[in-house]
């Protein structure tokens, strides 16, 4: 699951911002925290890079900038597709002991139109609704049970309590979506980093390099 998740955030992340280099790519990451929440090793950001370059997933550009040859990667057209099948299968698939492709997939979500979204997580919603209401009967028939050690009694009761708050939670955020909360691909952003942000020197350099590669 780690390396789904590692394809997902690194073909995301050139998504956002190409064409970028790989040292950025790395250092925007980390300050996502992706090594805590998502079990990123720092090392494999690297490795993803290329693998999705052999792959044919992204392109990697050589340009020379300020005297020193620079690798600069897009995303291919296959890997856009790739991407958003990525995408559709984190925000689609259930697992109601780990939420962390949900929270890959959501952190990408700016890169994917507003009913697409929306689609995925009506469908993650149904899934979740129908697990709530098995693991709630689980915990009530394993509270009855006199033969269960009482801690295994509480550990069913909280698996039974997280899917419950994860239902909640995604219920009350499909509704926002709904709504109109939240900004998706083709809509305007409405919120900017603040003035020392490196996005700053990030969108920068991208311009420099799309100059550089539209020579």
């Amino acid at each position: 699951m780690a390396a789904t998740q590692t394809r997902l955030l690194v073909l995301g992340a050139v998504a956002l911002f190409e064409p970028v280099n790989g040292y950025q790519i790395r250092r925007e990451l980390l300050s996502w925290d992706v090594e805590q929440w998502a079990h990123i090793n720092p090392g494999s950001i690297y490795s993803a890079l290329t693998t999705l370059t052999k792959q044919q997933h992204l392109v990697r550009h050589d340009l020379v900038d300020g005297g020193r040859t620079v690798a600069v990667y897009t995303v291919s057209p296959a890997g856009r597709a790739e991407l958003d099948r990525l995408f559709g299968e984190a925000l689609e698939t259930v697992d109601a002991y780990d939420s962390i492709g949900l929270q890959t997939a959501l952190s990408m979500s700016v890169l994917v139109p507003r009913p697409v979204v929306l689609g995925h997580l009506e469908k993650r919603l149904a899934t979740l609704g129908a697990m709530r209401e098995k693991m709630a009967a689980d915990a009530a028939q394993a509270a009855a049970d006199d033969s269960l050690p009482p801690h295994v009694v509480a550990l069913v009761d909280l698996w039974s309590r997280l899917a419950a708050t994860q239902h909640d939670w995604l219920d009350e955020t499909v509704r926002r979506v709904r709504a109109g909360d939240f900004a998706y691909a083709g809509e305007p952003m409405g919120w900017q980093p603040a003035a020392d942000d490196p996005g700053w020197q990030m969108q920068a350099d991208r311009e420099r390099y799309r100059a550089m590669l539209a020579e």
